[in-house]
């Protein structure tokens, strides 16, 4: 006998855990599958931190972060605990920078309030960088981190607490969609549903091509590097920033970092990595290479870590679409499954907000927030 549900979620992750209990809170009755355990290190969301920010080069995205930061204030609440850090935060490169100018122009057209400095100015503010001349720098006081692996534990216990069926190590093999219904088999049991909400990261095209429906998806190696500086005390939380270096000329892509807080080390990366097959194919070991790539731009640019080990190391999984912009809608042939996919390496600090606009978009056929960008249409325009 098939166990019966109103709504399956496949993956446990930041936005499966996020939609887990809205849809909970909505009163239905709710199956959550995992494949691995609970808060796992194998894709996206595990950690001690992601950057949360208003500022972005798309208008769409800082309007719909004035929507997620409401979110995760009450989430907190009904918690009773922590998850957002507010450091402020600095994106910076040179002035003629396009992805930096874009930026800066739509946090000035959304009235977020904001500072814009000199390379002179923000050595003052922030000793810890230097800033080339030429540079620009845009700073954002609401700007932090939210704790990830506490989110998403966070997410399932609320989703447990009103009555979700959350079961991890539970790797789903067959997926069946019928008209009105679907059916889920993971091998040893076999579950049923009056709707399917696909949020798999790295795994979800080869879980959505079972219903028909090919993704330009391509899952990314990245590695995470959280280094030890001699003197801890400027690269603290209470006293750094979350940073964004829009550098894509030098180095080839944008670099980021997030100060340490509870001894996490200061955390700095590039934004993204080399594309794997499929997620099967990953070598979680992390590479000194990596921290040595980095190195020319931490001694031109935040010169009291460029010589620290690396506390730890560790690697991140993106789940990119071509315009790195989200899937996050219905199935384009069975309206009862819905999609959270491709987020590209900056989804997480939205991913309350996702699990509301997948719960909107399964219950109610649409979502009120803006969901325009994350059209699955739009790849077959």
């Amino acid at each position: 006998m098939n166990d019966s549900y109103d709504i399956i979620v496949i993956g446990a992750g930041a936005m499966g855990s996020a939609a887990a209990y809205y849809l909970a809170r909505r009163g239905q009755r709710v199956l959550l599958l995992e494949q691995f355990e609970i808060d796992h290190r194998k894709g996206s969301s595990y950690g001690y931190s992601r950057i949360i920010r208003y500022s972005y080069d798309r208008p769409e995205y800082v309007d719909l972060m004035k929507d997620t930061f409401p979110l995760w204030f009450a989430l907190e609440d009904e918690l009773g605990e922590t998850l957002y850090h507010r450091t402020g935060g600095i994106d910076f490169g040179p002035a003629d920078d396009h992805s930096l100018q874009a930026t800066i122009a739509a946090v000035k057209a959304s009235g977020i309030s904001h500072e814009l400095m000199s390379a002179d100015e923000a050595h003052k503010r922030f000793p810890q960088f230097r800033f080339a001349d030429g540079f620009q720098v845009l700073y954002q006081p609401d700007s932090g981190f939210v704790a990830a692996s506490s989110a998403v534990r966070g997410h399932i216990k609320l989703a447990r607490r009103f009555g979700a069926d959350v079961r991890d190590k539970t790797q789903v093999q067959n997926i069946k969609v019928a008209r009105d219904s679907v059916d889920v088999s993971t091998g040893g049991e076999d579950f049923s549903a009056g709707r399917l909400i696909v949020t798999a990261g790295s795994w979800a095209k080869a879980l959505l091509t079972e219903t028909g429906l090919e993704l330009p998806l391509t899952v990314l190696r990245c590695q995470l590097n959280f280094m030890a500086p001699a003197d801890w005390v400027p690269f603290e939380s209470e006293r750094c920033p979350i940073w964004i270096a829009h550098v894509s000329e030098r180095f080839a892509t944008s670099l980021y970092g997030i100060p340490s807080h509870d001894g996490s080390g200061f955390k700095i990366a590039f934004h993204g990595g080399p594309p794997v097959s499929s997620p099967a194919d990953i070598d979680y070991a992390p590479d000194a290479s990596n921290v040595e790539a980095l190195r020319p731009f931490m001694r031109a640019h935040i010169p009291g870590i460029a010589s620290a080990p690396a506390k730890e190391s560790r690697i991140c999984l993106y789940t990119r679409t071509p315009d790195e912009h989200f899937i996050v809608d219905r199935h384009p042939e069975h309206a009862h499954v819905a999609i959270g996919a491709g987020f590209s390496g900056h989804g997480f600090k939205f991913s309350t907000m996702i699990g509301k606009m997948l719960t909107d978009i399964a219950l109610d056929g649409q979502t009120p927030h803006n969901d325009l960008l994350f059209k699955i249409s739009r790849f077959s325009d």
